[in-house]
């Protein structure tokens, strides 16, 4: 398997597109915009850069990787030679699924597809296509080239094979694949979304502030980074969609959204994205400062 095509430029659009092709994938970077793609092909210069200035790899292992890269912003052109496609579009299930109808409709039989999803079902992504045993969940963290975990989610129908080939896969990328089954929010976010939700009403409640609940479970805890601070690196938008997933389909009020986070989420405080949530983080991620609506 060598031909890897990556839907959506986003974060983790990129940071796949960048993994794959330092391993010496070839890559296809599909997005419907251009500016999408030409941004995400800065920031993946931009990383390579931080990793030669830190001797993790050479100048020619940087030009090397950029050039298993090509950039399209036709989806049937850029499935249409590929082994594996990794979806990595918005948190959105009407927009995953016609993805995936439109991804099954112009790659042949062999193709692997797999979703990043964070928390919809790989076997209702699956049932939208004519080859749901090659429909698998492949779900890495933020940001991707950085952490080692690959989440490998099987759907209802999904092959032995094909789970095989992918847990392989990941592991040529120098990561770590764990194969989970398919829940709501599998378990990564199963577990750290309710933590954070929980650390959103704390601040609603008044318990404590933002620094205070992030420092609590930094030094108490060992967290590299508190949950508010994570939320905000997530996205706020991110985190209230993966909630929504679990409380409909666990059905079950402990992970009902904090009205906070909606009202964030509403009133456009996306957190990084949009420069500001729990943190201000137009002055950089080294020197946050609490946003205005939550000083003492």
């Amino acid at each position: 398997m060598k031909n890897i095509t990556v839907i959506g430029a986003g974060t983790m659009g990129n940071g796949i597109a960048h993994v794959f092709a330092q391993n010496n994938y070839q890559v296809t970077l599909v997005d419907i915009s251009q500016e999408a793609l030409d941004k995400a092909i800065a920031k993946i210069s931009k990383n390579l850069d931080r990793m030669v200035a830190k001797e993790k790899i050479t100048t020619a292992d940087k030009d090397a990787t950029l050039n298993n890269i090509k950039t399209v912003t036709d989806l049937k052109t850029g499935v249409s030679n590929a082994e594996l496609v990794v979806e990595a579009a918005t948190e959105n299930v009407d927009l995953k699924l016609k993805i995936f109808k439109d991804i099954d409709d112009n790659t042949n039989d062999a193709c692997i597809l797999a979703t990043n999803t964070s928390s919809i079902s790989i076997t209702q992504i699956a049932a939208v296509t004519n080859k749901p045993e090659n429909v698998i969940g492949m779900h890495f963290m933020n940001p991707v080239p950085i952490m080692k975990l690959v989440e490998i989610i099987r759907g209802y129908s999904t092959s032995d094979a094909v789970t095989e080939t992918i847990m392989e896969v990941s592991k040529s990328l120098s990561k770590v694949p764990v194969e989970v089954n398919d829940y709501p929010g599998f378990v990564a976010n199963r577990i750290l979304m309710p933590m954070i939700n929980e650390a959103i009403i704390t601040l609603n409640e008044g318990v404590a502030g933002v620094e205070e609940i992030d420092t609590v479970m930094k030094l108490g805890m060992a967290h590299p980074m508190g949950p508010l601070q994570l939320a905000d690196f997530i996205g706020l938008d991110v985190c209230l969609a993966i909630l929504r997933v679990l409380h409909e389909g666990l059905g079950n009020d402990k992970y009902a959204p904090c009205p906070l986070l909606v009202n964030m989420v509403t009133a456009g405080k996306l957190g990084v994205k949009s420069g500001e949530g729990f943190y201000s983080w137009t002055h950089g991620t080294k020197d946050l400062i609490v946003a205005d609506n939550f000083k003492k």
